[in-house]
């Protein structure tokens, strides 16, 4: 029987656990929308809802507590000045899984996770902006 196992182990340590989803959660609040496998996915959206609940709240102590989860300052500052005000007047359901059949080598689920009411704009746009500072810095 499998009472009170809450949460999928992803065949991984506890730590490498945390370590996958405060990366995952980075990139989700980064380019507000991502592909992994579905298990992933369907884990990582209650993770990511509570940091948006976060965010909504604004105060400083959510904002640590956001901090000490995510580990990168500009995903923590992207949560509380644009994810945050977005969804302020939502009471849930911010991210949604959309499943995107298999993958060629495994054959394993994928899925889209992405915010609702999403930047369509923001995916990539990150990247964009880095590669153009390493070539100002590079040209000069």
């Amino acid at each position: 029987m499998r009472h009170a196992r809450g949460y999928r182990r992803l065949n991984r340590t506890h730590e490498h656990r945390k370590a996958l989803f405060a990366n995952m959660a980075g990139s989700l609040i980064e380019h507000e929308q991502i592909k992994t496998t579905l298990p992933k996915a369907k884990e990582l959206r209650p993770i990511i809802e509570k940091l948006i609940t976060l965010a909504k709240r604004g105060d400083l102590h959510a904002r640590r507590q956001a901090a000490a989860q995510l580990k990168q300052d500009m995903h923590v500052a992207k949560l509380f000045e644009v994810l945050g005000p977005r969804y302020k007047e939502r009471q849930g359901g911010y991210v949604r899984v959309l499943r995107a059949g298999f993958r060629y080598g495994d054959m394993a689920p994928m899925a889209i996770i992405e915010f609702v009411e999403r930047d369509v704009a923001a995916k990539g746009k990150a990247d964009l902006e880095r590669l153009d500072a390493e070539e100002s810095t590079a040209a000069q």
